[in-house]
Parts: structure tokens; sequence; C-alpha cells
């Protein structure tokens, strides 16, 4: 029988211990199945959980082995695209709701690691950068949309503010976001699973969905068993495959890189990021950072479209950092992975219903960390009979891309090339 473990990561090696979890033999039932053990799927099960539902969560491979466990571990609020866009293509009730769910997801996270003490060594604070006077006014424009919607934990910082809180050379400004901030994604994502046990969720391990057997009791098929359900959560994002077809032919898998140095030491990486904040730039192909617990710096960017492992991961990522970072020249790279995660057109969520049992979310575009949790109490609500917030998300407009999945991946590697361009170009 095969058995997928984590990939070669620093979270993978620096995770907290956890239990070994069964593979599915047999036949269960529940009320809810959920299928994928990472943010989205935990998120949700804890809701259900806490709700008084009994959950079964499907996981492929390992708990967090994902998305969840391998991205920058960056807080950043609000969606890939920001509530300005929303407004300009839904109607006014519509982008209010979105608008005021757009930082929540943040608080989720912080109230879980709070309420069932997880560790994963949460830190405040969060920096855009940018690195031209158009990134500025940008910046100064999102500060007053998030404040019209009553987030006010924004500073913006000016060239010599932003010295103070990154070595980089490179910035005209920036604006600070306190309520974002960073974490150990796999160990949150361990210590949420950990959490759906203890209310009586039961994860299943190395058991991927195969086949969802759909109508008025559905059930959902792995390679040795079958869970019978009154509800079905889809919660596999990148990893989901083809397992539901309509969902796969309006998003696309794409891998981002990541390098993690070795230990820097207390003295250098307190020069590089002296408050320990987290920082991405405002690039539309954007670069991200952070420091570790032991002092290493993880960075990330690139993007490769349809998901395929790049040969030479350091070769991508390494330039990009020294950029950043000249003064790490000889610093040795201890780790270096790759993640996927999935693109929508609108680079929008997509959130729904197959039927009147299969509920769905996937398509975060690179901007998951928050959005999943706030997604599973969504999801929940939903399933509750709540769902007013849930429709906001459902009634977003979505679109296959252009050519179908022949032809997704090289249209979309031609759009970031323009991108690209632009932004080496600073316009």
């Amino acid at each position: 029988m095969a058995n997928t473990p984590y990939p070669q990561s620093y979270y993978a090696a620096s995770a907290n211990a956890a239990p070994p979890r069964p593979v599915l033999q047999g036949e269960v039932e529940t009320d809810v199945c959920v299928i994928g053990a990472g943010y989205t799927g935990l998120s949700s099960a804890l809701f259900l959980l806490e709700n008084g539902f009994r959950v079964t969560v499907l996981e492929a491979a390992k708990v967090g082995f994902g998305a969840s466990g391998r991205n920058g571990g960056q807080i950043v609020n609000s969606y890939s695209r920001d509530i300005d866009v929303i407004e300009r293509s839904v109607g006014p009730q519509q982008a209010q709701l979105l608008g005021q769910m757009a930082f929540e997801g943040g608080r989720i996270i912080r109230e879980r690691v709070a309420k069932y003490q997880i560790q994963c060594d949460l830190k405040d604070g969060g920096v855009f950068a940018a690195l031209n006077s158009k990134h500025m006014g940008h910046l100064e424009s999102q500060k007053r949309l998030w404040e019209r919607y009553g987030h006010t934990q924004l500073e913006l910082l000016d060239e010599r503010r932003i010295r103070e809180v990154v070595a980089c050379e490179n910035y005209v400004g920036g604006l600070l976001d306190m309520s974002g901030g960073h974490i150990h994604p796999l160990n949150l994502a361990l210590g949420e699973a950990a959490a759906v046990e203890s209310l009586g969720g039961t994860i299943y391990e190395q058991s991927a969905a195969v086949r969802i057997e759909r109508g008025a009791n559905p059930v959902v098929h792995t390679a040795q068993g079958k869970v019978k359900a009154k509800f079905i959560i889809v919660a596999g994002n990148a990893y989901l495959g083809n397992l539901v077809p309509e969902l796969a032919a309006k998003s696309m898998p794409c891998g981002t890189q990541v390098i993690t140095t070795a230990p820097l030491g207390d003295e250098l990486a307190n020069r590089l990021l002296p408050q320990d904040f987290c920082v991405e730039d405002c690039n539309y192909l954007l670069d991200y950072y952070r420091l570790t617990s032991d002092k290493r710096l993880i960075f990330g960017g690139g993007v490769v479209y349809g998901a395929r492992d790049p040969a030479n991961i350091e070769a991508i990522i390494l330039p990009k950092m020294l950029k950043a970072f000249p003064q790490l020249k000889d610093v040795k790279i201890d780790y270096a992975w790759t993640g996927n995660f999935l693109l929508t057109l609108s680079r929008l969520p997509q959130v729904g219903r197959i039927g009147d049992n299969i509920y769905y979310s996937q398509g975060c575009s690179g901007h998951g960390v928050t959005y999943t949790h706030l997604a599973g109490k969504v999801l929940a609500e939903a399933l509750r009979g709540q769902a007013e917030r849930f429709d906001a998300f459902a009634d977003l407009p979505h679109y296959p891309f252009p050519g179908g999945q022949l032809l997704r991946t090289p249209f979309a590697a031609l759009g970031a090339w323009y991108y690209g361009l632009r932004d080496k170009l600073g316009f």
C-alpha cells in the first residue's frame, strides 16, 4: 500500500510530534465527511464539531501535506484580489459582507491557537513592502480601503521607518499590519488536527477519496473503505485532482518555491528583521520572507504554472533572496521545496454547493492561510442553515480558463510574463 510522506521541508523537519493515524478500512457512517486535512478541511471540521456534528476527515497523505504545511507561514489579511475589486464587480450588500469577512481569518487563527494551546510560533506583525512610488500609492489606497471596513491596526512606513523593520535597501516604504503575522504552518495544522480529535472527530490518513457516490445519502469511496454521510465538504484545493470534474475545470494548480537558510544566529537575524515581522513585496509576482523561531530565514517566491516541480528550486529563489539581502551571500541553504496552490481566473475563492449536500471551497490563489480558516467557519454555518455569508461567496462570478485545461497553463504563463515585465519596469 502506498504511503506518502511529507516533502523534505524545514517544516517537516521541525514538526511537533503527532500520533500515527489509521488508514480507512471498511465502512463508517458520519454526519459530515470532509475531504482534505489541510486548513479548509480542519477549520470546517472544528467548527462543525463545536456545533455537535459527527465529523470524519479523509486525507490522501498526511495532515497538512499540501499547501497548509508548505506555505510561507504568513498571516495576510483580505483576499488575493482586494475588496475594491469585489466592490466593482458585485452589489453593495455582497461587497459589504465580503469586506467585513476579509479580516476574520487571522482572528480565527489566533482564537484557535489560544483555545487549543497550539504551539506554532505565532508572531504578530506583517509588512507590505513598496519597491517604487506606484507601490507606495497602492499601499496608501489599501490603508484607506481597509480602514473603511474597520481595520485600523495599520501604519504607513516611509523610507526611514521601513529601514527600522527590514534591512533591505530596495524599499521606498511600506505598510505595517499588526494584525498580520506569521506561524509555523505545519504545526498549526497538526495542532488543529489534534483539536479535531479532542472533540471526537476522526481523521484517516493515507486514505485518498477516489470516488464520490452522489445522491440523497452520498458516499465517499477510498481504496479500502467508504464513508456514508449526510453532507460532504470538498477541501482538497490544489491536491484534489479530478475527483470533482466541474471544480477542476475552473481552476489551475500552480507551484511556488521556498528555501530556508541555515541558522543565522541572533545578531544577524535581528539585523535583518529587528521586530521579527514577516514581509512580502508589492510585485504581482511577489517575494515573501520571515524568520523562524531558530533564526533561519524562510524566503519564497516564483510561480510554476501547472504545478510542475522545477529541477532546481534553489537556482530560482536564491538570486531573489540575495537581491533583497546581499549580506547573506555566504549563508548555506538547508532546505528547498515546492508546494502547490490553486489559482482561479478571477483570483477570488470559489465556494459553492453541488446538489443538496456536497459543499466546497477552493482557489485561494496564493492567499490562503487566513481565508481557509474563514472558509471553514462559513461552510459550517451553511450546513447549520445559516447561509448568508456562504451565499456572498457562492454568488461571486467564476469562469473557466480560456482554452480549457489544455491551454490554461500557457495562457496563465503568458499573463505572468506580462506582469513580471511590469514588475521589472516598475509600472
